[in-house]
């Protein structure tokens, strides 16, 4: 039985994100969307969804079908009402008034804790802002879920207990799921569709195993239109030698025998396809500075506190050395970003026990992307940092994926992944020496996540990083800190803390 039906399905908004899609969608689907952002994701499960029309192809949907859409963003309209009653709101008011206990039902399921039931929404962080949206969705008991970054802002317990939910669902509910996060595709997905602007491909499998067989199709298909182009060449060549001696021998067989090659020739030429290329989002390739000193940074024991003065732990004695890219981890809340703000002062001059050599060159990105002013425009924010002229800061922006229409607007227009880019432009031009990064995946898509793993891994990089990333955490750390209790502890690797993490 299939739940629905894409037939050869196309959006142009402005300009083509796909087209010839088509796919059929059965219960017990868990499909995994992924491309690369702005490349149409987020609008394709709007089409699904109903919320949004297709350019071209049809959309057929079972009868009676229900479709639950989660969607990135949190109505403004919402943020005033306390939790509960932003839930409850997703049901028609007379539903709602008589049925407010499906608010309860639906929020203990998904592990929002009661403490928070009458909080207004916009208080709450944005990761249980993310639960929120989730149970706006399932309150509407939906025969198909329609996820879109569902794990933007959760902390890897809270991931878990979504992954933990999603696998205690009735086997026959299918999901559709747009993710940047690859561990967590990984653990709740059966099928993967890679969205491409042409000829989009799904595989029967997770993400990992399904982005193999991606790269050995491309390669097959690459080297099938290398082939063909070179049979077509040889058909040509051949084509030009029977025309000459046609020609000179005045002889009308060679004259059809050189017609007959040259449209064999076309007909190949125009048949071959050229592997696909996934439409990049912009290249950032970070630049590393030097510095001359072994140990770049070193903690002596330091107290780590809250904004409020509260000792949250000490350090212990420790240090990074070049080339080393330090994990620090812990649950929210332990202090991990109060130490990341702790080093950044220290390496701006501050006085205490964490001391940096002054030779460091730092690079910072924080979760919220709030190193670049939100009035701030993309071109204003680079030629005030970098020694660029108007045409340089243009062109490398571009080459970051910021077209020249957005170069001008405030950053507070732009979309997570541009806003993510431009940070990350900015850490390519200081050339920095130490890297602090609090969640720097935040925004990116794989392949950006990707690139930002190559470039950590080059020779050189030395970094502190948080991140709730499994993927990324298991890529970039060579070494790893745990904030347990009170104190600093150096840990053998990450894998301990992410089993504690899932329970």
């Amino acid at each position: 039985m299939s739940i629905l039906i894409l037939n050869a399905l196309g959006l142009t908004l402005g300009a083509p994100l796909f087209q010839d899609l088509s796919l059929t969608l059965h219960p017990g689907d868990r499909i995994g969307l992924v491309a690369a952002n702005g490349c149409g994701k987020s609008s394709l499960l709007r089409c699904l969804a109903g919320a949004e029309e297709p350019t071209f192809g049809t959309l057929t949907r079972g009868r009676g079908l229900v479709v639950g859409l989660m969607e990135q963003e949190v109505p403004a309209g919402l943020l005033g009402l306390s939790l509960r009653a932003a839930v409850l709101a997703a049901l028609p008011v007379e539903e709602a008034e008589a049925d407010g206990w499906r608010a309860d039902v639906v929020l203990e399921e998904l592990g929002l804790p009661s403490a928070l039931h009458d909080q207004p929404l916009g208080s709450l962080s944005g990761g249980w802002q993310r639960m929120a949206l989730l149970a706006r969705v399932w309150i509407g008991a939906p025969d198909l879920l329609l996820l879109d970054e569902p794990t933007n802002h959760l902390d890897l317990q809270r991931i878990a207990v979504l992954e933990g939910w999603i696998k205690g669902l009735p086997r026959s509910m299918p999901l559709v799921i747009a993710s940047h996060d690859r561990a967590f595709l990984d653990a709740v997905t059966n099928r993967t569709l890679f969205l491409r602007s042409e000829r989009s491909v799904m595989f029967p499998l997770g993400y990992t195993r399904a982005r193999l067989a991606l790269a050995e199709a491309d390669a097959s298909a690459g080297r099938q239109f290398e082939n063909d182009m070179k049979k077509a060449d040889q058909l040509r060549r051949q084509a030009a030698k029977l025309k000459n001696i046609g020609i000179n021998s005045g002889s009308d067989l060679l004259v059809v025998k050189t017609r007959q090659l040259s449209e064999r020739a076309e007909k190949i030429e125009a048949a071959a396809r050229p592997a696909a290329k996934d439409r990049s989002a912009g290249v950032i390739r970070l630049a590393h500075g030097a510095a001359r000193a072994k140990a770049l940074l070193g903690l002596e024991d330091a107290l780590i506190s809250s904004p409020d003065g509260r000792v949250l732990f000490k350090t212990a004695q420790k240090w990074i050395e070049r080339g080393e890219r330090v994990v620090l981890l812990g649950a929210n809340g332990v202090g991990k970003s109060c130490l990341i703000r702790a080093v950044q002062a220290a390496i701006g001059g501050a006085p205490g026990s964490i001391r940096a050599t002054p030779s460091l060159v730092p690079g910072y990105m924080d979760q919220g992307l709030g190193q670049i002013g939100a009035a701030e425009t993309p071109f204003g924010a680079i030629t005030t940092r970098f020694d660029l002229g108007d045409g340089p800061a243009r062109s490398v922006l571009a080459g970051a994926g910021i077209a020249p229409d957005w170069q001008v607007r405030p950053v507070a227009t732009l979309s997570g992944g541009q806003r993510a880019r431009l940070a990350l432009l900015a850490l390519r031009l200081a050339r920095p020496s130490f890297y602090l990064l609090d969640e720097p995946t935040n925004h990116l898509d794989i392949e950006g996540q990707e690139a930002l793993e190559a470039e950590l891994q080059a020779e050189g990089a030395t970094a502190l990083i948080v991140s709730h990333d499994r993927a990324f955490v298991r890529a970039v750390g060579t070494r790893f800190w745990q904030i347990i209790g009170k104190t600093l502890v150096d840990v053998e690797d990450a894998e301990g803390f992410f089993r504690a993490a899932a329970g």
